[in-house]
């Protein structure tokens, strides 16, 4: 059954033989008139992506006591 959400269960045996735990990201797909579960295959987490993302942004020439003196409020 759907629920009001859109939301269904994946019965626990399926679960087990796809490894689908909880966290697990799956793909849903239409082939004809069928609707396909699949463990999605792995990709970079939203932190990995962000962290990629950020990667060599923060290079500057200051030092670090000259980074502290700017955040200190004398």
């Amino acid at each position: 059954m759907v629920t009001d959400k859109g939301q269904v269960t994946i019965p626990k045996h399926l679960r087990d033989e796809l490894g689908i735990g909880p966290g697990t990201s799956v793909e849903f797909e239409l082939e004809g008139d069928r609707l396909v579960v699949r463990k999605a295959v792995d990709r970079p987490s939203r932190g990995q992506r962000l962290v990629e993302r950020m990667r060599g942004r923060g290079d500057v020439s200051l030092t670090t006591d000259e980074i502290m003196a700017l955040t200190r409020a004398d």
